[in-house]
């Protein structure tokens, strides 16, 4: 599936085209260059899945925890400041990432060999006139 975000203005209905495709897939890893929205792009899908805390990057805890509307949770990770694999068993990642909850990843790629099998990759690039191409597979 493609998304096309032309703007920011059309953010919302982006988020809730990706939350109404999700299915019963639950691990997202989202790839892009810096500043391509990733974190922006799971806020507003965090959003429409009815999270009303505060939804920020991980960069430097690894891990946030939200809540949905049905008070499920939603783990948030950012693996760009990871230094080793090791830091990714260290704070048990397995208990995540196959716990049955949504987990969403920024920068995967570091952490490549650790992902499920059934992992749903969220490929984000920046296109003309700042408009992002949104790939899920």
């Amino acid at each position: 599936m493609n998304l096309l975000l032309n703007n920011l203005s059309d953010l919302d209905s982006v988020a809730q085209k990706f939350v109404n495709e999700m299915d019963s897939r639950k691990v997202f890893a989202f790839y892009g260059e810096m500043g391509a929205g990733k974190t922006t792009l799971i806020k507003a899908i965090c959003k429409a899945m009815g999270v009303t805390e505060t939804i920020t990057s991980p960069t430097f805890s690894l891990v946030n925890e939200y809540k949905d509307g049905e008070d499920n949770p939603i783990y948030h990770f950012d693996f760009y400041r990871i230094k080793n694999i090791e830091e990714a068993y260290d704070f048990g990642y397995e208990d995540y990432f196959y716990s049955g909850n949504i987990c969403f990843i920024e920068w995967p790629e570091l952490i490549e060999s650790l992902l499920p099998t059934e992992v749903v990759e969220v490929i984000i690039k920046v296109g003309k006139n700042e408009q992002r191409l949104i790939s899920i597979s």
